[in-house]
């Protein structure tokens, strides 16, 4: 009997191991990275192993994942997405929304919008998607107006009225903290403020509104949406455990879309 019964737990111990899939997930640092790394936790259950591997900008988790190095990335919003696709021609299908992450505006310079100055140097991500965003916040803080033409993408090309005559510095995402030395403000994504010690809730001077455009997704290689461990995946990043860990850590600068 006791022969039996080890024989049955080493099938089934077999069995769980062939039913294991691994797979590798681009993202990009700060939460992105750190709620990946619960997803994969939680993913286990399911014999799903996830590998997170973190890249310092926006343009190579695109590009790698429609080189097949990765089998999935999160990192990007939607309009990004779409932006990327349509200039570099990738096949890339979003599976699963995740969060939102408010963009920030941040200043060592002033502590309040209305201390703006006359002439003042803006840092802006230097992406069309990010920079665009950047400059539509500016807008709902009626410090430009923009052509309305340009949609979500608009450019500083695009700046109709610019009442304060601000300059715009465009950056990568990445070095957005670091311009801070130099710029009156900067317009920094959460992931980047908060991998450089800025937090959202109390350092930002003005934030993006909740009901923004903007939420991130989960993308794989088009083809690949129907594999068992994409739903395992999502199902996974949608979890409770997920959920909670999100509100306990970033405490509403990071909102969840599900």
């Amino acid at each position: 009997m006791l022969r039996f019964t080890t024989l049955i737990s080493a099938l089934a111990l077999t069995a769980t191991a062939a039913m294991a899939e691994d797979i590798k997930v681009g993202v990009s640092p700060g939460e992105h990275g750190e709620i990946m790394e619960e997803v994969a936790k939680v993913a286990k259950a399911s014999g799903l192993n996830i590998e997170v591997i973190e890249f310092s900008d926006y343009v190579v988790p695109n590009q790698a994942l429609a080189d097949g190095d990765l089998n999935a990335n999160s990192f990007q919003h939607r309009p990004y997405l779409e932006n990327q696709m349509k200039d570099r021609g990738f096949e890339l299908v979003e599976v699963g929304t995740t969060i939102t992450t408010p963009m920030g505006i941040y200043s060592n310079k002033i502590a309040d919008m209305a201390d703006l100055p006359e002439g003042a140097k803006v840092a802006i991500p230097n992406d069309p998607t990010n920079g665009g965003r950047a400059l539509l916040l500016l807008q709902d803080l009626g410090l430009v107006t923009l052509d309305a033409d340009t949609g979500l993408v608009p450019s500083p090309l695009d700046v109709t009225e610019n009442a304060r005559d601000l300059s715009f510095l465009e950056l990568d995402a990445a070095q957005l903290p670091r311009a801070l030395a130099d710029a009156d403000i900067a317009i920094i994504n959460t992931n980047y403020a908060l991998a450089s010690g800025l937090n959202p809730k109390t350092d930002a001077i003005a934030m993006e509104k909740a009901d923004s455009p903007y939420v991130n997704i989960i993308v794989v290689k088009q083809g690949e949406e129907d594999q068992p461990w994409v739903k395992d995946l999502v199902a996974a990043y949608h979890s409770p455990e997920v959920k909670a860990f999100i509100e306990e850590k970033y405490e509403g600068s990071v909102l969840t879309s599900w």
